[in-house]
């Protein structure tokens, strides 16, 4: 969802906004959703409660704009690591998606996606970010398929089916590390890289 090693995108969020934001993950990542206060947000910005509801009325708006300020980093990310190499790019944005051996801090990071996914069940304004965090993946990969397309490494097919494909298969994933004791990854990374070389190699 998010890298904390992220730089600031474009002047949209002001330093203290920043500031809050990246408290606003490591709290997360310590407390996860259900324990997460506007106090303990607090403790990680080293400033008071009072200095975040100067920017945000309540946690449930803080953490939707926390959503929007990580589909942004997501996107920064993928726009400055993306090359010249389509296969490339593609392996390289599923690798980010889908880690074989995920840190430790990717796996809480996995565990929080899927708690406040969750929410977007009742609160519509999680599912607008939640809706639009996957419409930039599914356009980041729906766009590397179309260069490579157009650069002929790729054989024609409908790149938002295949992107969308990508994107249930990473969700699928990563519910079921979260809440089970799923130990399947490997097999899914090379289910998924099976996929897309079929649909994007072979029969050509």
């Amino acid at each position: 969802m998010m890298d904390s090693g992220w730089d600031s995108t474009d002047g949209k969020w002001s330093a203290a906004e920043e500031a809050i934001m990246h408290a606003t993950y490591r709290a997360l990542l310590t407390h996860g959703y259900a324990n997460l206060s506007i106090s303990r947000i607090a403790e990680e910005f080293d400033k008071s409660k009072a200095s975040i509801y100067y920017h945000y009325d309540s946690k449930d708006e803080l953490l939707v704009a926390f959503l929007d300020f990580a589909a942004d980093r997501f996107e920064a990310l993928f726009d400055t690591q993306v090359g010249e190499d389509p296969s490339a790019d593609l392996e390289h944005v599923v690798e980010k998606l889908l880690p074989l051996d995920p840190a430790e801090e990717q796996r809480q990071l996995h565990s929080v996606q899927v708690e406040l996914r969750a929410q977007a069940v009742t609160e519509e304004a999680f599912r607008e970010q939640f809706s639009k965090l996957d419409d930039r993946i599914v356009a980041t990969v729906r766009d590397i398929i179309e260069r490579g397309i157009a650069e002929g490494e790729f054989r024609d097919v409908d790149s938002t089916r295949v992107a969308e494909h990508v994107l249930a298969v990473v969700n699928g994933a990563m519910y079921g590390r979260a809440t089970a004791e799923r130990k399947s990854t490997a097999a899914v990374r090379v289910s998924l890289s099976s996929y897309l070389d079929a649909e994007l190699h072979r029969g050509e």
